[in-house]
């Protein structure tokens, strides 16, 4: 997956040179630094070059959303191998913004359901792009399914539009995650390597 990153961000830097936009890789690399090169850090060159005002603004079909202009399709890990994963590596898993439709796909609460009996931990609840009727109902389904409800500011760094803190997790919530949490390394059956 990590492998992966590098060429689909140039992939995306070189839509946007097409589409008229002087982004370089190396603009992109200093705003990422010792971090994997991501759409957020394209994103961050759009606002440094005054094409958007704000990272969110990069996040539209315009540019980089899903399907956009300049997106370039990634490796999807299957999310019951990446629950398996992240389990056998002592973590513990959250599905983030099932119901978030400002950012595009929404997951139906049968494939909740389907990842929760495969053992997902919880679901990401109190978000800002969920309305207060939607949380209710995430709430709600987080209960029947048995599975923890968690909150989170989905806070990325100072160029996007949400507030660090807005939206947090529960304190029992925190204390049953860290309680989940095993941090097995290396993860058991992968013969030492990171990955399966």
């Amino acid at each position: 997956m990590r492998d992966d990153r590098v060429p689909r961000a140039q992939g995306m830097i070189t839509k946007l040179q097409e589409l008229g936009v002087p982004v370089t890789w190396e603009q992109v690399a200093r705003i990422a630094g010792d971090g994997s090169v991501g759409r957020p850090h394209i994103a961050s060159a759009l606002v440094e070059l005054g094409v958007v005002e704000s990272v969110s603004d990069a996040f539209t079909p315009e540019w980089l959303a899903d399907g956009g202009r300049a997106y370039v399709e990634k490796h999807e890990l299957d999310p019951f191998d990446a629950i398996r994963l992240v389990k056998a590596a002592g973590g513990v898993t959250v599905f983030a913004h099932p119901a978030a439709s400002k950012r595009g796909r929404t997951v139906p609460e049968s494939a909740i359901g389907e990842l929760a009996a495969a053992g997902l931990d919880g679901i990401e609840v109190d978000h800002m792009d969920h309305e207060p009727a939607t949380r209710a109902r995430l709430r709600g389904l987080a209960a029947d399914l048995g599975i923890l409800a968690t909150g989170s500011s989905d806070y990325h760094g100072s160029r996007k539009t949400c507030v660090l803190g807005e939206f947090t997790t529960d304190p029992e919530v925190y204390g049953e995650i860290t309680r989940r949490a095993t941090g097995a390394f290396p993860v058991p059956g992968t013969g030492g390597s990171h990955f399966a």
